[in-house]
């Protein structure tokens, strides 16, 4: 006998705790047009080529926040989740001055690197503001451009400030207030969650401490934002560590009010017998830095607060053999990350280096 069914009152029936089919539909509407709006306000690029007469170092430009072309999608693993506010693994530095700019999507794809160094930013001609070294990189240009793709594909790029030409910001700007304000629109117009700092000479007193208190403050505003602000000192390293200077500098700094999250050693690669780099030499500057860095942050210990640095003179510096020792030393010392400057390693070397564990 058939039954008979009161859909009617099928409709009107519900589990507990379920909403009306009519609010879950109001509610997916409202998502789609948020999320729309969203979008929308995303903030566009300021492309094109300098303006005559304008000042030989561009000034720092937002980037451009656009969706990852097919262009960029080239093979390999997806580097999703977002990779975290700080660096980890292997980090290549990216110059943007020198060139060749670099696709950062493409790169972080085809070798699985998660986070660059972009620099070096350093003082204008006014000397409070931020602009990049050599000139030829104009505001959104290409690699500036490319950080909202890396980010899209969930990768990410932080600052160096300073570097082996021009003046870095602390020395130039003397006004304390105008220098934070030039940190902090460098800072603003990347997104960046971390930054560093190459010093070449540690400076006067008074230039460590400006240069802290600002370091200071942009941390603290960081952290009401709820997104921290990760920074670094990128310092040369010898055959007995750090200079006393150096040292001087980091416990300055850190007694002002600056969290200094690792030191990165620029380790020379010198020439060993039969024309191969000496790793060994890397290997005790860092060995000798390592209680200095911890002294100097007031640390029991501070492997995980060093990252180390080799600079290559040529890609033929560092073989495949080299890159396996060095990241076996990265991990077995738990650094925390492994770079490189100078002259770019070669593909294989670079594939070998980005397996170093985060």
């Amino acid at each position: 006998m058939p039954v008979a069914t009161d859909h009617s009152a099928a409709r009107r029936t519900r589990e507990p705790g379920t909403p009306p089919r009519s609010l879950v539909a109001l509610a997916a509407a409202a998502l789609v047009t948020g999320t729309g709006f969203a979008v929308w306000l995303l903030p566009a690029g300021t492309g094109g080529r300098p303006a005559a007469g304008q000042a030989p170092h561009p000034r720092v430009g937002p980037p451009r926040l656009t969706t990852l072309p097919a262009a960029d999608q080239a093979p390999g693993a997806p580097l999703s989740p977002r990779a975290s506010v700080r660096p980890s693994g292997y980090v290549p530095f990216v110059d943007t001055g020198d060139g060749p700019l670099s696709n950062l999507t493409r790169t972080a794809r085809q070798g699985g690197v998660r986070w660059f160094t972009l620099g070096h930013l350093t003082a204008g001609p006014d000397g409070c503001t931020a602009e990049w070294a050599g000139g030829r990189q104009r505001p959104g240009g290409p690699v500036a451009g490319r950080l909202g793709r890396l980010r899209a594909a969930g990768g990410d790029a932080g600052l160096a400030f300073g570097g082996p030409a021009g003046r870095e910001l602390a020395t130039a700007c003397t006004d304390p207030g105008r220098l934070v304000a030039a940190y902090r629109r460098a800072v603003a117009a990347f997104g960046a969650t971390y930054v560093d700092f190459e010093v070449r000479d540690p400076g006067d007193g008074e230039t460590v401490l400006r240069r802290a208190g600002a370091i200071a403050a942009l941390q603290r505003e960081a952290a009401a934002r709820g997104r921290p602000l990760t920074v670094s000192f990128t310092l040369p390293v010898s055959g007995t560590g750090l200079t006393p200077g150096d040292q001087t500098m980091l416990r300055s700094t850190r007694e002002a009010g600056a969290e200094i999250a690792a030191v990165n050693l620029l380790a020379p690669l010198q020439a060993a017998a039969g024309g191969r780099s000496d790793l060994r030499a890397v290997a005790a500057a860092v060995r000798a830095a390592h209680p200095q860095v911890a002294g100097s942050l007031a640390e029991p210990t501070a492997w995980h607060r060093i990252a180390l640095t080799p600079v290559l003179t040529g890609p033929q510096d560092l073989t495949a053999t080299d890159a396996r020792k060095l990241t076996a030393f990265t991990a077995r010392n738990g650094l925390a990350w492994l770079s490189t400057r100078g002259a770019a390693p070669t593909p294989e070397v670079a594939r070998l280096l980005a397996a170093v564990s985060p």
